[in-house]
């Protein structure tokens, strides 16, 4: 169980931004993109879901509750008194559809297309360094949309990528947020990224108006479940 200093950690996370590289970006636009429809409930059909097979022990706050939503959207629902207060999306995507991925193992010095254990502690180091380099990518690309859609108002803190388990792979969560000159949070998103040797898993949530899934309506609710999803990645069923 997780104890009551990680509710106070996650609760504080907004306002103790880590230290990490930072950009100017823009002031989001007034007028927000159009939110996805609301899930009114949960459902007993998710069997097309992935995170059916690959959801593990969960834990939440107190009178909260995490469920597999409905439907076959990767996504896990959040929810309190009936009401979805969020949800966490998952990508997978398999390692022949991302070429980029497959340069940044051989620029870490593992070849692609044979066999081999990328779980060994052989390949360890240049396995988190291929990951760490998809981080920064990652990272360079949202800096350079929001420059080039907005302007420089928004200042962009990243979190160092810190290497974690996510279920028996190893991986990386990272996040940024988006800080508005009068020091307020404007968007803030939570990543983990893990390789199993065949798959990349990205699994995302954000307090983001712009996001359209894998998200928090408000920041008080993704700071509060934010040390229990770090404790849900830990305890998947990956690698499948």
């Amino acid at each position: 169980m997780l104890r009551l200093y990680h509710l106070i950690l996650g609760l504080i996370l907004v306002l103790l931004i880590p230290v990490g590289a930072k950009f100017v970006l823009p002031r989001f636009s007034p007028k927000k993109a159009p939110n996805p429809p609301a899930v009114s409930k949960l459902s007993n059909s998710a069997e097309g879901n992935v995170w059916q097979k690959i959801l593990g022990n969960t834990t939440a706050p107190t009178n909260w509750q995490v469920a597999v939503c409905n439907g076959n959207a990767p996504l896990l629902c959040i929810s309190s008194k009936g009401k979805v207060l969020g949800t966490v999306e998952i990508n997978i995507y398999p390692l022949e559809k991302i070429p980029d991925f497959q340069k940044k193992l051989v620029a870490a010095g593992i070849p692609t297309g044979s066999e081999i254990d990328y779980q060994s502690s052989k390949y360890q180091s240049q396995l988190l360094a291929a990951l760490k380099a998809w981080v920064a990518d990652n990272y360079a690309t949202f800096a350079k949309d929001r420059q080039a859609q907005y302007g420089r108002e928004i200042i962009l803190s990243t979190y160092p990528p810190q290497p974690v388990p996510i279920g028996k792979l190893q991986g990386i969560r990272y996040g940024f947020a988006g800080l508005n000159q009068e020091g307020g949070v404007q968007e803030q998103h939570i990543g983990h990224v893990a390789f199993d040797g065949a798959r990349l898993y990205v699994i995302t949530t954000a307090f983001d108006s712009g996001t359209q899934t894998g998200k928090f309506e408000k920041l008080e609710n993704l700071a509060i479940f934010q040390p229990y999803l770090y404790a849900i990645a830990g305890d998947l069923r990956l690698p499948q």
